[in-house]
């Protein structure tokens, strides 16, 4: 399991091995080295998604590693309370950036191999502080430079660590 420790409150993630094993080791490897520590979710939108993973608290996009292939052929769905990893129009773009469904984006979901088809790879599931997500729906939200929907009072990952390694 991972926990987000956040400025809102701890969110705890059961990763999905199984189903996305790419994706969850790429997730696993930026926790494991401290990158989402002191990021913000940058991007909230009510009713849809809480984005994090990409910027730090300065509002300085962090530069991640190499892209990862989607799975989100996998046959999960971005149903409320599971993790994705947000991308480009590319596909195959995704790298530390994700966001946590607020409800179910069917719309999200892969349905073909093709640029309109492949949709947003879940890989994990929120499994205790759900409420802590919703707290991050609700903060008033402003523009920030060419940023839309950034939260106006800043929402912090203060640390985020493996809960069998802490």
């Amino acid at each position: 399991m991972i926990v987000l420790q956040t400025t809102l409150g701890d969110i705890t993630i059961v990763l999905n091995h199984e189903k996305a094993p790419k994706t969850v080791a790429n997730f696993e490897q930026y926790v494991r080295d401290g990158f989402y520590d002191g990021t913000l979710f940058h991007r909230v939108i009510p009713g849809f998604m809480v984005q994090g993973g990409g910027f730090d608290t300065d509002f300085n996009q962090k530069s991640g590693r190499e892209a990862i292939e989607n799975e989100a052929d996998n046959g999960l769905t971005n149903t409320r309370g599971t993790l994705a990893m947000a991308r480009t129009q590319d596909p195959h773009s995704a790298s530390s950036q994700f966001f946590i469904n607020l409800s179910d984006n069917d719309f999200l979901n892969h349905n073909g191999k093709s640029i309109q088809g492949w949709g947003y790879c879940v890989f994990g599931e929120v499994v205790e502080g759900m409420d802590v997500v919703e707290k991050i729906e609700t903060v008033p939200t402003k523009r920030r430079g060419v940023h839309a929907d950034v939260p106006a009072q800043d929402v912090v990952i203060e640390k985020a660590y493996v809960k069998n390694d802490a």
